[in-house]
């Protein structure tokens, strides 16, 4: 029973008393709101999507074992540290599942030899890439006034100036232009926002 039913049957009672009663009719202590998880889990980076039509895809998925055993002779060969665990086929393409994060020769790698099984459908395959999801980066207490110029920061000045001077920076790829957000209307200080892909 919630609390506007007990509410509308005792109407003099006080707020404690009515949480008070709305426990015992409820059987104790009443349950706790349920936790949401706002949050939700992102492709893991160690697969290798390799785009293709369904039919060549569910051509290339027939002999799974075959290919994961071509594909790491090839890795062994050239002594990486990446094995291929498993195929499966997903809408318009195969997934390579790897124990490790492939690198871009790896890819190149793997390419050959999803080729080489398929001579006949090279034309129908695409290069092979990594998942991709979306993450931000928050950088705090820049200064949002130029002392020299005395301009405000602008995203184009955060390009130039912050992520490409700086090396942290040099493997990030951006979504959108970077936010530039005071912290208070009178104050001196912004919040930068960078969406950002991540491989």
């Amino acid at each position: 029973m919630n609390t506007l039913k007990i509410k509308e049957m005792f109407l003099k009672l006080q707020n404690q008393k009515i949480n008070w009663v709305q426990k015992i009719i409820n059987g104790g202590e009443s349950k706790p709101d349920p936790h949401i998880n706002m949050t939700t889990k992102g492709p893991s980076c160690k697969q290798i999507i390799v785009s293709m039509n369904n039919e060549t895809a569910r051509k290339y998925a027939k002999n799974t074992s075959t290919h994961i055993i071509s594909i790491n002779c090839v890795l062994k060969t050239i002594k990486l540290n990446i094995m291929a665990d498993f195929i499966y086929v997903k809408d318009k393409g195969i997934v390579i599942s790897t124990n490790n994060v492939t690198s871009l020769s790896d890819l190149q790698e793997i390419e050959k030899c999803v080729k080489s099984s398929l001579l006949n459908d090279t034309d129908q395959i695409s290069p092979p890439r990594l998942p991709q999801s979306k993450f931000y980066l928050k950088i705090i207490e820049i200064p949002y006034l130029n002392k020299q110029s005395n301009m405000h920061i602008s995203p184009k000045n955060i390009e130039k100036k912050i992520l490409k001077s700086n090396h942290i920076f040099n493997n990030i790829v951006l979504i959108s232009r970077p936010k530039v957000i005071k912290v208070l209307l009178k104050s001196d200080i912004a919040i930068i926002w960078i969406d950002i892909w991540n491989t």
